[in-house]
């Protein structure tokens, strides 16, 4: 038995999350775990951000969000100014809490905290420096991300300004992915970003380490 031939469906509108990390500071440059310290942005994350901001413009987005850190509002501030519109500010958004480890490099955090470093690299979560969780980051991220989304139009796109770690926090979260699976998604230089769009069976990373070149 035949069928007639027919058009295929057309694929609806999709919401979309850019998830943007901030530019470099001097702690990026010299390899310190920033974590909740706010450090701000230096000459070269400057021009990064100008930069990512000239080419997020194009994509025309419905709303930008950031965290209040000064190094990721100061990136959102240029995105916002370049794309015509006002930026919105949270807490939630912050990078991921690192207690003790913050200030420290790479180094001296494995001298300090060796059994924590070891765990880390292991991929388990755990409260490095007695902080937070990637889970734990990744509640209190959409707690502010859901309710933006769901007031975007069919086909908006929300720019969340934010830092390398809640990226993937998020990003594990919205995939769907288990916990401890996390740590396979590559982190994100800075102002480099990740997409994730709306489809019918859930959110789907489509980008992933953009940048404007």
């Amino acid at each position: 038995m035949t069928h007639p031939t027919a058009d295929p469906p057309t694929q609806r509108p999709s919401r979309r999350l850019l998830l943007l990390r901030h530019g470099r500071t001097a702690y990026n440059a010299t390899g310190r775990f920033q974590g909740q310290l706010d450090v701000p942005l230096d000459a070269t994350g400057e021009a990064q951000a100008e930069k990512a901001a000239a080419v997020l413009a194009e994509l025309h987005p419905s709303r930008v969000i950031a965290s209040d850190l000064q190094r990721a509002a100061r990136t959102g501030e240029l995105v916002a100014e370049a794309c015509g519109l006002e930026l919105a500010t949270s807490p939630a958004l912050r990078e991921i809490n690192l207690g003790g480890w913050q200030g420290l490099t790479g180094s001296e955090a494995y001298e300090q905290f060796p059994d924590e470093w070891d765990a880390w690299q292991r991929g388990e979560q755990i409260r490095r420096g007695d902080g937070e969780t990637y889970p734990e980051v990744a509640q209190r991220a959409l707690a502010v991300l859901r309710p933006a989304l769901a007031e975007l139009p069919g086909d908006g796109t929300l720019i969340a300004v934010t830092h390398g770690g809640t990226a993937r926090a998020i990003l594990g979260a919205v995939l769907e992915l288990p916990e401890q699976q996390w740590w396979r998604i590559g982190a994100l230089g800075n102002c480099a970003w990740s997409v994730v769009a709306e489809q019918r069976a859930g959110w789907r990373l489509v980008g992933h380490g953009i940048t404007a070149g």
